[in-house]
């Protein structure tokens, strides 16, 4: 076998039924939940760019943002308070999507959204009002516990409810609603920060509640999944559903699979202590590393602030506004190309071209930065040039939205066997959010002190991942959820830690366990 991560697989099993109007309705509801995500990491980076929101809450960073002297461009916007606004919600997620690991399990996909969505709604109220910075942090601290609970639920929802043949294409609808989110706060904050008076800000903050209210009300409406049926005891139930979901009555083969997993995944006590367990190491190890690897790519540098990126290099108010936009319109159009290729082409060719061209990129703008500002930090960038580095940065945002912005959800989301599915999911979500926090937290005051080599540092990181990916993750495409196993166990690493019996059907590889 290969040692660059192929697994040889036999035929997956061709489950009876089509692509249902039901399913694609229910699955496009769910995505909603990737809204509130988007619509916050884009919002918050527009806002603290707007002098009138700096002016009232962070008045340090405004003096020091508004001395148009030779100061070192590199730290105007240097801090810890102010990336706290950004960080907050993020630490919030992490704490929440534990707590939603044990509601999506027991309560079901639902219910966390729909209490995801309640949450998220009294953080964008909190925020519009605010008058000091504690309601600030209080309002984000409240939207990020609704992140945590639909970032919990929302892909495992999507990848239950899909057949394996579209899993891909459905579960990035989740990606597709998180980057028109970023789009609709980009441009949102644009128009909202001409408005006279200063007040603009407001406006930008309180919107949030228009997607808060889509997952609200869309929760109520939307079935619960075979699995998630099945979890709580309901058989018939779970048959009906899978039935509806499949358009055939013929469900008998698929149905059993789910139920096999299913009483597997009751004689599981402690599926937290279990995901330690050998046989669930390559899971436990994607679900960890994949989110770390996303947030290391460093594609929050330019989600959370863009704007106030742009205004560093030289450009001015309206045209970091707008360069925002623009990088948030190739994140929505790329990542329709992810939904086109990724159950086409598979999730490792994503992975690895996403890689090599977001490396090519980073190194670039690192360099072009360096000749501009040099270590001092005093320069501009020219016309020429800072249109150059918007194109790469352009560039850089469509390998990640084709590759590692929609496959770092889908990937953990599928791999994980029921028994371990709501704690994968929960450390996918975690580790995600934990990084997210760090970059957050820490990327201006790490921009003032590494300076161009920042876009060179995440560039490693990159090398890293890539490289990981050629040799640890199996391809996963057209394999069905309950089947994942027989991936797993034909590869060349991974194989030695599955056992037979583990595999449904029989279908493990010809490679034995040693």
């Amino acid at each position: 076998m290969a040692g660059g991560g192929f697994a040889v697989q036999g035929p997956a099993r061709n489950y009876e039924g089509g692509v249902t109007t039901f399913v694609i309705v229910t699955c496009f509801v769910a995505a909603f939940g990737g809204l509130i995500f988007g619509y916050d990491i884009g919002i918050s980076g527009g806002v603290t760019s707007m002098d009138s929101f700096l002016k009232k809450f962070f008045p340090s960073v405004y003096h020091k943002e508004s001395e148009k002297h030779n100061e070192n461009m590199y730290c105007k916007f240097e801090s810890h308070l102010l990336q706290l606004f950004t960080s907050s919600l993020y630490l919030a997620a992490l704490v929440a999507s534990f707590f939603a690991s044990t509601v999506t399990r027991v309560f079901g996909r639902k219910v966390s959204m729909l209490f995801g969505g309640l949450v998220f709604l009294v953080g964008a109220v909190l925020n519009g009002v605010a008058m000091n910075v504690a309601m600030l942090i209080i309002g984000r601290l409240l939207l990020g516990v609704g992140v945590g609970f639909a970032n919990q639920s929302v892909p495992v929802y999507l990848s239950e409810m899909a057949p394996a043949k579209i899993r891909g294409a459905l579960n990035i609808g989740f990606q597709m609603a998180i980057t028109i989110g970023i789009l609709a706060a980009n441009l949102i904050n644009y128009g909202t920060s001409k408005i006279e008076g200063g007040w603009g800000w407001r406006i930008s903050l309180a919107l949030a509640a228009v997607p808060a209210i889509m997952i609200t009300v869309g929760s109520l409406f939307l079935p619960d999944t075979p699995n998630s049926i099945l979890e709580r005891g309901h058989t018939e139930k779970a048959r009906d559903m899978l039935k509806k979901i499949r358009g055939t009555n013929n469900v008998d083969e698929e149905f059993q699979d789910l139920v096999d997993a299913s009483e597997a995944a009751k004689r599981v006590e402690h599926p937290w202590r279990n995901i330690l367990k050998p046989q669930y190491r390559p899971q436990l190890v994607i679900c960890s590393l994949i989110p770390c690897f996303q947030q290391l790519t460093g594609i929050n540098v330019i989600m959370f602030y863009a704007p106030v990126l742009f205004k560093t290099l030289g450009f001015g108010d309206g045209a970091s506004l707008m360069s925002a936009v623009i990088t948030g319109v190739v994140n929505v159009l790329a990542t329709v190309v992810s939904i086109y290729s990724a159950d086409r082409f598979g999730r490792r060719v994503l992975f690895l071209e996403g890689g090599v061209q977001m490396i090519i990129c980073q190194v670039l703008v690192g360099i072009m930065i360096s000749l501009s500002f040099g270590t001092s930090g005093v320069g501009k960038l020219a016309g020429g040039t800072a249109n150059f580095v918007l194109f790469l940065i352009c560039v850089y945002v469509a390998a990640f939205a084709w590759s590692w912005g929609p496959l770092g959800w889908l990937v953990p989301s599928e791999i994980c066997p029921l028994e371990i599915r709501s704690a994968g999911q929960a450390i996918n979500v975690s580790v995600n959010m934990f990084f997210t926090f760090v970059i957050g937290q820490f990327f201006l005051s790490m921009l003032c002190h590494m300076k161009f080599g920042l876009f060179l540092f995440f560039a490693g990181w990159v090398v890293i991942m890539t490289i990981f990916i050629f040799f640890f993750l199996p391809e996963t495409r057209n394999v069905p959820i309950e089947e994942m196993n027989r991936v797993w166990k034909a590869h060349w690493f991974w194989g030695s830690y599955i056992p037979d019996d583990a595999v449904i059907g029989g279908q493990s590889s010809n490679k034995q366990k040693p």
